[in-house]
């Protein structure tokens, strides 16, 4: 893999690798497959002591009445594969999970450029240079949910900033409107069945208190590998029909599940101008790896759809980048 081979926006070469999707078309509900084979992943010798180190320290500060990193059962990713149906050649996602947990997904993201004892770092050893597709399941043991909502009234893009009391490598940065990790307690179902819609409907309930009985237009948009942190994401792009940013607000001061996990939302007018702009005038050290992929995708569905289909909408997002980009250079 290449610098090449990452999502660039705004003049801006991320660390996000863009798998799947350019969001002129999205992967249906009925086309998002995902098989999940009990069996928890398995570290090498030297990477199941990083797992010790890290377990025993967070006990320790939990004993201590300090702040910790909690654990709880996620999932590791065995593969993804990408196909197309038969006839007209839809795109078709299969997910195979298999079982890890919080500290699994810590000790490798924490420690991929730790020297081992070979002289190698995990950075250098599974993602370098190399197809991210090939490494072993235990350097993906989560798989993220991300969600760009806008709300439907007022036309406005929710783009939430990760509070700095969130752990691990994204805290206090620009991420997508909601972002859940899959989690066994929660979407594993007793008949062994995940569902990444539902996935991205807990998360938008957790994180921005929109509710089953909101009236929510809910696309699957694609696939990205966050390369910084070696990290699969799912792309959804979420239209909240009924609601305003005033709405959602005075709802949000009565309480939402996960409210400490942001500190800060923005809310942008949604159309591709002013998303691209805020994205260019944001530092890029501020936002995490695939969030620009995310809202660059959505916006290009937006276009799409508006558009009746037409994928060739794209293309009118892109010169409205070229503009925005100019602006900056113009200055």
């Amino acid at each position: 893999m290449t610098s090449l081979d990452r999502f660039a926006v705004v003049g801006r070469r991320t660390d996000c690798l863009v798998h799947e999707g350019d969001g002129t078309r999205t992967i249906t509900e009925e086309n998002m497959r995902v098989k999940y084979v009990p069996g928890r992943v398995s570290f090498p010798e030297e990477v199941a002591r990083w797992r010790r180190e890290i377990e025993e320290a967070e006990a320790a500060k939990e004993a201590a009445g300090e702040p910790h990193r909690w654990n709880n059962p996620r999932f590791a990713v065995e593969r993804l594969t990408i196909t197309r149906t038969h006839t007209a050649e839809e795109p078709v996602a299969a997910l195979t999970l298999r079982d890890a947990d919080y500290y699994d997904f810590l000790t490798t993201s924490l420690n991929l450029d730790r020297v081992k004892s070979d002289g190698q770092t995990l950075r250098e050893q599974y993602i370098d240079g190399k197809n991210p597709l090939d490494a072993e399941p235990f350097m993906f043991c989560s798989f993220g949910v991300n969600v760009a909502a806008e709300t439907g009234k007022d036309n406005k893009l929710i783009v939430s900033h990760r509070s700095s009391r969130v752990a691990g490598p994204n805290s206090s940065k620009w991420n997508s409107s909601a972002n859940e990790g899959l989690a066994r307690n929660h979407d594993l179902s007793p008949h062994g069945t995940v569902s990444l819609h539902a996935v991205a409907r807990r998360a938008l309930r957790e994180e921005l208190a929109v509710y089953e009985s909101d009236n929510v237009d809910l696309e699957l948009l694609g696939f990205g590998l966050d390369v910084r942190n070696n990290q699969w994401a799912a792309f959804f792009r979420a239209v909240l029909k009924d609601l305003t940013e005033d709405e959602l607000r005075a709802r949000w001061s009565r309480g939402i599940e996960d409210k400490w996990e942001h500190d800060m939302h923005a809310f942008v007018p949604a159309d591709a101008e002013s998303v691209l702009r805020f994205l260019r005038d944001e530092p890029a050290e501020k936002w995490t790896p695939c969030a620009p992929a995310l809202f660059y995708l959505s916006l290009v569905r937006a276009a799409v759809r508006a558009q009746d289909g037409d994928p060739e909408a794209r293309f009118e997002v892109e010169a409205i980048e070229r503009r925005v980009v100019r602006e900056l250079e113009d200055d």
